[in-house]
């Protein structure tokens, strides 16, 4: 503590190394957890994409049967542990968004800590929202495009394990963290940083960008670009609404 009972720079780094300690043990522990359901997780889960009776490949019509090969003799050992921690990290963020929080909220103004706690009870939600989008819809229909993707009849298309649990965690993550969008933003516009009119204004070339990053991520046809862009766009419409309105 500081001479005028305030916390010192290295008081808040101790808070702040608890905070983190936390959160590894708690992510550690669900993966040690998750790990010791290897069928239900692999066989369920993460290679479900892979067969023809996906639900979005009935749902598109789409013919996929992808046959992965192993090529590392410890691979499957170390994607065990590498899935095991990804679905760790899935399963603890509402703990760590809680984590998170404790360790923010002495920092913030009473009048600051109303809104920002709504956008950190609200970050769970959407992130969870963002992880489905991009397992159930997003992944598949990358997956599928790659799948009938050839530079010549003399190739065949077989995944290997690392590249096709690389692109899902990357994936499925990465859309996770992308609709954490309006929560953010909430929580800047509480602090006047970002106003409703400002992203009404910006709107078309939000579209634009949405549009660009959805064919950057799936780098396929026409439909599988607004089947990534239509959640994006959806997700700059909700953090227009959450944005509080504009002072007169």
């Amino acid at each position: 503590m500081s001479a005028d009972g305030g916390m010192t720079f290295w008081d808040h780094l101790d808070v702040l190394r608890g905070t983190l300690i936390r959160i590894v043990v708690a992510v550690l522990l669900v993966s040690v957890a998750i790990f010791c359901m290897k069928s239900w997780v692999f066989d369920g889960l993460i290679f479900a994409p892979t067969r023809p009776d996906f639900f979005v490949y009935k749902w598109l019509k789409a013919d996929v049967n992808i046959q992965l090969v192993n090529l590392d003799i410890s691979a499957q050992f170390f994607t065990h542990i590498k899935v095991s921690l990804m679905l760790g990290l899935v399963a603890a963020f509402p703990y760590i968004v809680y984590e998170l929080w404790k360790f923010i909220a002495p920092a913030l103004y009473q009048n600051e800590k109303s809104a920002v706690k709504k956008a950190f009870g609200f970050a769970s939600l959407l992130f969870y929202i963002g992880v489905a989008v991009g397992y159930i819809f997003v992944f598949p229909v990358t997956l599928q495009f790659f799948q009938g993707y050839s530079i010549s009849d003399s190739l065949t298309n077989n995944f290997s394990l690392q590249s096709y649990i690389s692109m899902l965690t990357s994936m499925v993550l990465l859309f996770g963290i992308v609709f954490e969008f309006p929560s953010v933003l909430a929580v800047l516009s509480k602090m006047g940083l970002v106003t409703r009119s400002s992203l009404r204004k910006y709107r078309r070339h939000a579209l634009v960008g949405i549009l660009v990053v959805a064919a950057i991520i799936t780098p396929a046809d026409p439909v599988s670009m607004l089947i990534a862009a239509a959640p994006l766009y959806l997700l700059y419409e909700l953090s227009v609404f959450v944005c509080a309105k504009d002072n007169k």
